[in-house]
């Protein structure tokens, strides 16, 4: 096996500029839950009050080595024939490994020092079950039957005394890994769209909330509260995405992280968002070559160009992006020019003040488990808290994540 040392890029600290900048969008806006001025001047001498996580999910089981291609190694072409990746093919990053083809923004961020590549994530006893390693990965508690979400419990942890819309969903559904004891996520596919679905007849009843205050039980205070809280959160959902414009080029699809673009440029209180490439897209069985390569290059690109984005706003220094799936591939090809269910894969970081390069122990392509798999090298919940405690500055891991796990020194 092959330890690769991460490539160390020094990154200045973080700039007190947002608070002016969003104090006047808020004033433009005219939106009433905006951070105050007494607030945000507050926030500015705490850096990591301002800081964002933003994760992205690719599910379906991405397949690792077509992500991040092991040219150089000679194992990964007897294994892989007829879907391996040419080295003529790949885009070198540098002597051993190298991006898909079409990954032409993931190339830019690695070779800026803005992206973190961490090899051999996985846990004992993996499942190759889509929807039980997703629940694994969804609360960081495998093999546990845990009840609510690691980033649910996260923002649980950090914010205590829930704040309106500080854990953003964007999904058809619910995601496991936002659920929260405290926090009532905002869940929303189409911002245009975001509104509570009525008949026309009722739409003027279920506009008009009545006062908290005039509740006959605390469970009736509850319920008007949690619906006064998703009534304001999409008009705000809405407003936000009708005056946000941008010039960046997302690619043929954005991903949903055009719309995450817009909330932050609003100026919402969110720390913590949550999207995924859908609908199991990454379950290459049959054929995956072209079909595999296409979808890297739509996850590539909306990826640079959600950062250019946040660069263009004046917001890069504040946010930063978590990249993983429920599990790899096996490591020979199947009969169908495709490949099956996995193990251990690769995870990616995202960010301005990501010391860029190569993380953990690379797993060796030669030295399967009993099933061709890689065998994992590192506990995908060392990502975790790596994002928890180096990005931002939350100690307690252990609390939220069951459990020590050591962070990588990837964020300064």
């Amino acid at each position: 096996m092959k330890t690769v040392q991460p490539t160390m890029t020094r990154r200045e600290l973080l700039r007190g500029a947002f608070g002016g900048a969003s104090l006047g969008l808020a004033r433009r806006l005219g939106l009433p839950f905006l951070l105050s001025q007494a607030a945000l001047a507050n926030a500015a001498d705490q850096r990591n009050d301002n800081r964002i996580l933003v994760i992205f999910e690719l599910s379906g089981g991405n397949d690792g080595l077509n992500t991040v291609v092991p040219y150089a190694d000679d194992a990964y072409y007897r294994a892989r024939p007829q879907i391996g990746i040419k080295p003529q093919a790949v885009r070198k990053i540098d002597d051993h490994f190298g991006f898909s083809p079409g990954m032409a923004g993931f190339e830019h961020l690695y070779k800026d020092g803005k992206l973190a590549i961490v090899h051999g994530c996985g846990y004992e006893n993996p499942s190759f079950s889509h929807f039980t390693s997703m629940a694994y990965w969804h609360t960081a508690a495998p093999n546990s039957g845990e009840e609510y979400g690691w980033v649910g419990r996260l923002a649980d942890a950090m914010n205590p005394d829930p704040t309106p819309n500080y854990l953003v969903n964007i999904d058809a559904t619910q995601s496991l890994a936002v659920r929260s004891r405290l926090h009532t996520p905002v869940v929303f596919d189409d911002p245009e769209k975001f509104a509570r679905n009525a008949f026309f007849d009722e739409k003027p009843v279920l506009g008009k909330i009545a006062d908290a205050g005039d509740a006959a039980n605390p469970t009736q205070r509850y319920l008007m509260d949690v619906a006064r809280s998703a009534q304001e959160a999409s008009a705000l959902v809405r407003q936000a995405w009708g005056k946000y414009k941008t010039p960046i080029d997302y690619g043929i699809v954005s991903l949903n992280l055009a719309k995450v673009a817009a909330l932050i440029d609003a100026g919402l209180p969110t720390r913590l968002y949550y999207v995924a490439y859908r609908n199991n897209a990454f379950d290459t069985h049959v054929q995956q070559s072209d079909l595999h390569r296409r979808l890297l290059t739509y996850a590539s690109d909306a990826v640079y160009g959600f950062m250019r984005d946040m660069e263009r706003i004046g917001r890069a220094d504040y946010v930063s992006m978590m990249i993983f799936s429920e599990f790899g591939r096996r490591v020979p090809e199947n009969t169908s020019q495709g490949t099956d269910h996995g193990a251990a894969n690769n995870m990616f970081l995202v960010g301005k003040h990501v010391k860029g390069g190569h993380y953990g122990e690379v797993p060796s392509l030669t030295k399967l488990d009993t099933l061709d798999n890689l065998a994992y090298t590192t506990d995908f919940r060392r990502v975790y808290a790596t994002v928890m405690q180096g990005w931002l500055g939350f100690s307690n891991t252990s609390g939220v994540l069951r459990g020590e796990f050591a962070p990588f020194p990837v964020f300064g």
